[in-house]
């Protein structure tokens, strides 16, 4: 069971945060790819549309609309697939949300708010679906951080402790996951073109787009390694950059980012990979 990837005769795909971004393009992806897709967001409407986007495809997509800072909401959206969709096979744990952080104007809000949605609303759909595939026997799950989780970076406070705590989390629950035969990833994007990720003044190395990136997650998902990170020269980097001394580390941001040369509160301008809610 240690080996079990979900293919479309197993049962459907859950992706949260699926109303942009990543989500919806790898929703699109995976319905193409001949998968029943249930799709989780606040914006029905946004799902709707994907819904009739996806009419043509192999596959179908299931609106279930959605909150994943309510855990009562995300039991009700899993007691919805098992009851009248059918069994889950594979969890992409997706949604998420971006809040710049200075700290020189330090908001309570942006730090509860980015742990609600990016760290407790993981937890929040992770309780049911390995509840629901322990008793199956076998699932997948996928939980989508970012390499901003790797190593602090200039306003990534909030949105990055989320993101390391994620990768924290996914590499304990493997331990146990493996006993019961649930396959769990870790996905780590770099810079993804999103409407967020637009507003940045500045060159983002290595930006992919949604489709791009949707393509390597969904090729990823069928592979047993444990990380699907991308694109590699950038994330490798990344990782090496993590194991400099924090001296040559905070340096090495910098200068790259241009940071310390910028003045305070220059605006809410992210330097992190952005993932879209």
């Amino acid at each position: 069971m240690l080996d079990f990837i979900a293919r479309p005769e197993h049962g459907i795909v859950w992706i949260t945060g699926a109303s942009s971004g990543i989500g919806r393009a790898l929703a699109l992806k995976l319905a193409a790819e001949g998968y029943k897709v249930a799709v989780t967001a606040r914006s029905h409407e946004k799902l709707v549309e994907l819904q009739a986007e996806a009419s043509g495809l192999s596959g179908s997509i299931v609106v279930l609309d959605g909150d994943v800072t309510d855990a009562e909401d995300m039991e009700h959206v899993m007691a919805s697939i098992e009851y009248e969709h059918g069994t889950l096979a594979m969890a992409i744990l997706n949604a998420g949300v971006y809040l710049p952080v200075h700290a020189e104007d330090l908001n309570r809000a942006d730090f509860e708010k980015s742990f609600a949605v990016n760290l407790s609303g993981v937890v929040n759909c992770l309780l049911p679906a390995v509840r629901h595939m322990k008793a199956k026997g076998q699932g997948q799950i996928a939980i989508v951080s970012s390499v901003t989780g790797y190593g602090g970076l200039p306003t990534g406070a909030a949105y990055g402790a989320t993101k390391a705590a994620l990768i924290n989390m996914a590499e304990s629950l493997k331990f146990d996951l493996d006993k019961i035969g649930i396959r769990i990833q870790l996905v780590s994007p770099g810079f993804v073109d999103t409407p967020a990720t637009r507003k940045n003044a500045f060159p983002m190395p290595a930006l992919v787009s949604p489709e791009d990136a949707a393509r390597q997650i969904a090729a990823g998902l069928k592979l047993r390694a444990f990380e699907i990170t991308f694109p590699k020269r950038f994330t490798t980097l990344l990782k090496l950059a993590r194991l400099l001394p924090y001296g040559v580390y905070f340096t090495l941001v910098n200068r790259v980012t241009g940071w310390r040369e910028r003045p305070p509160l220059t605006g809410h301008h992210s330097v992190t990979p952005h993932l879209a809610e």
